[in-house]
């Protein structure tokens, strides 16, 4: 799990009161992202990172985390307990301040933690005033000690309700309906984040219980983030057959690496600070970007596989193929940037530079074969980012465009303030006939795609870029791809993927997602890509008619109306509606419905782009067969 102190003394005096919660009930989005999906399994996250630090400080080994039957969430540590004793500034029990008071806690006075990961959340307060009812279960000082919450106010006193072996805390929580979209927890986001966690804690035992299902899981890894490597490129063919493993301890901060190369096309590194995900970057990843490159080009010019007249290799070469984990435990993690999930701190750049220039180059020298293998496949990248260069020229936006550089099929919108504009993405020529005639055009622009885009994880940025269709997507959208991507640069607000309800268009749905994902993945985390819902029927009787979404619907809607009367046409494609009905249905803001693509977990998004459209048959089989019962309305959604 990482160097430890000594176990330091942990009681109510190190529990600082900063603010109250007076806000967190009434606008809860600020707090903790969202009052849907990811907004609710964030309250799980909070308990858990408590639990988290406990391991990090060295005094808890195992964390188990349960869904009950009755829908509760429920996290047990072999901690030290939250203090019980008297807070010397408010004068109520140390567990009731941390549990009532925003940002209270032992994380911010300096000795309750040496490094901490729940800094960047808002604490298990937020979880208490955010559920419908709480109650924490403490082991310690000899005694078990419990109290319960409604709505984030104390019912009970805090009671010792007996005597006890060992410490712990126990949090048990249900969300609060009234404001939360769903209570309803996934197994599948929670045991993602949960195996992230012990790849994270390297020792930790984590365990995940489903008490509605049955389930049960296990995660704690004794290789840590080279296990992590390994599972992320399970399904890749790698270059050499163990991950790259650098870790040291300068100045009270921990930084570990684990890479390793494979023969794709895409690099994958995903960086943390503390075991938050740092989803923005920062300082830990530029010193190790800056170091890999250096260590390479050394390493390239000294055998002679460049030589003097060849520019250097750049970074993007190098890490071509590359899956990366990198982690830093640090004891004052500054966060920045939009979300707080850019590492900010100055000295973690020269830090993580200086060791993975050391300790990469000392594996380059020791390991010529891998070594060879990877400089092998950088040089080839070089080339190819060569051709992809003089591609990118013609799909990169410069600020003064002219019309004439946009796509001849691009049927624009006259309107130029992107924030209220929005481009559709119509399959085949016919639809984006209807499409044109029936838009709005003061706001709304189409762009027709002929057949299929070609598939981004098969193919090296050059190929990609030399796709007609690609091209006229990257074009129209204005922001370059990859490393010249600008969000600033975009020409629309939103851009929606419009395709038939069928087989066929949910896989070209799938392809335009891995695209994006692979190529412009700020699109999608900036909440900009969105996926049309046309109807798949067109119901009438007499002369009212109705347009319905799914077979489900349509079953619903004839038991309610009968069926006496009633003719029913299945729209096969988008191509077989008027552009008054496309417009009513599906592109007409006051009556549509769109789907905002979000990515709630970039790890799980990268393991099932890799297997839905990768190389390998046999994972792709596995997936389908797991997941077939799980699909509804095939021909509606895909």
């Amino acid at each position: 799990m990482g160097p430890r102190d000594r176990k330091p003394e942990y009681d109510e005096t190190q529990i600082q009161v900063l603010e109250g919660l007076e806000a967190v009930r009434r606008r809860p989005s600020m707090y903790v992202g969202s009052t849907g999906p990811r907004g609710l399994h964030h309250l799980v996250y909070e308990v858990v990172d408590n639990s988290v630090d406990e391991a990090l400080a060295g005094a808890c080994t195992a964390i188990e985390v349960t869904i009950r039957a009755d829908g509760a969430a429920l996290v047990r540590d072999d901690g030290r307990g939250i203090p019980v004793g008297t807070h010397p500034q408010t004068g109520r029990p140390a567990v009731e301040v941390a549990l009532t008071v925003l940002h209270a806690g032992g994380k911010f006075g300096g000795q309750g933690y040496k490094v901490s990961g729940g800094l960047h959340g808002v604490g298990v307060s937020v979880v208490n005033a955010l559920s419908l009812w709480l109650e924490v279960d403490i082991r310690r000082e000899g005694g078990h000690f419990r109290q319960r919450y409604e709505r984030g106010i104390p019912v009970t006193e805090v009671e010792r309700v007996g005597d006890a072996e060992g410490t712990g805390t126990v949090v048990a929580f249900y969300p609060d309906p009234s404001i939360f979209e769903t209570t309803e927890f996934s197994a599948e986001i929670l045991v993602q984040r949960l195996r992230e966690l012990a790849f994270l804690n390297r020792g930790l035992r984590i365990v995940f219980r489903d008490e509605r299902t049955g389930e049960e899981r296990e995660f704690r890894y004794e290789g840590g983030v080279v296990s992590f490597v390994g599972h992320l490129n399970k399904d890749k063919d790698v270059l050499h057959d163990k991950p790259i493993h650098l870790e040291a301890l300068r100045n009270g901060a921990h930084v570990e690496l684990a890479l390793q190369w494979n023969t794709g096309y895409t690099d994958h590194l995903f960086s943390y600070a503390n075991t938050i995900h740092t989803t923005e970057g920062g300082t830990h990843e530029e010193g190790f970007k800056r170091a890999l490159t250096r260590v390479a080009n050394d390493y390239a010019r000294r055998t002679g596989a460049l030589k003097e007249n060849e520019p250097n290799l750049a970074g993007e070469d190098i890490r071509e193929g590359l899956t990366a984990i990198l982690s830093v435990k640090l004891a004052d993690p500054q966060f920045e940037g939009q979300t707080k999930t850019k590492l900010g701190n100055s000295e973690v750049r020269s830090l993580v530079e200086t060791v993975v220039a050391e300790e990469l180059g000392a594996f380059f020298e020791e390991n010529p074969g891998p070594a060879r293998r990877i400089l092998e496949k950088t040089l080839t990248a070089a080339r190819a980012r060569e051709a992809a260069r003089k591609a990118r020229e013609l799909t990169r936006r410069k600020n003064s465009l002219e019309l004439s550089a946009l796509p001849g099929k691009l049927a624009d919108c006259s309107q130029r303030d992107a924030e209220n504009t929005e481009l559709f993405l119509v399959e085949g020529d016919s639809a984006g006939g209807s499409a044109k005639q029936g838009r709005d055009r003061t706001f709304q622009a189409i762009l027709p795609l002929r057949g299929k885009v070609i598939n981004v994880e098969k193919a090296r940025l050059d190929k990609v870029l030399a796709n007609e269709e690609i091209r006229a997507i990257i074009t129209a959208i204005g922001t370059g791809v990859g490393e010249d991507f600008n969000l600033a640069r975009a020409r629309y607000g939103r851009v929606i993927i419009m395709t038939d309800a069928d087989i066929d268009g949910a896989h070209i749905r799938t392809l335009l997602l891995t695209f994006f994902y692979r190529y412009m993945e700020q699109l999608i985390t900036a909440g900009r890509v969105y996926i049309a819902q046309p109807p798949l029927y067109q119901v009438k009787q007499g002369k009212k008619g109705v347009y319905l979404y799914s077979d489900r619907e349509l079953e619903r809607h004839l038991a309610r109306a009968g069926r006496a009367g009633v003719t029913i046409q299945r729209y096969k494609g988008l191509g077989e509606m008027a552009a008054e009905q496309l417009w009513e249905t599906t592109m007409n803001p006051e009556h549509r419905t769109l789907l905002r693509v979000e990515l709630e977990d970039a790890i799980l998004a990268h393991e099932i782009f890799t297997i839905l459209m990768g190389e390998r048959v046999e994972p792709r089989r596995e997936f389908i067969e797991t997941h077939a019962k799980e699909v509804r309305f095939l021909d509606t959604v895909g």
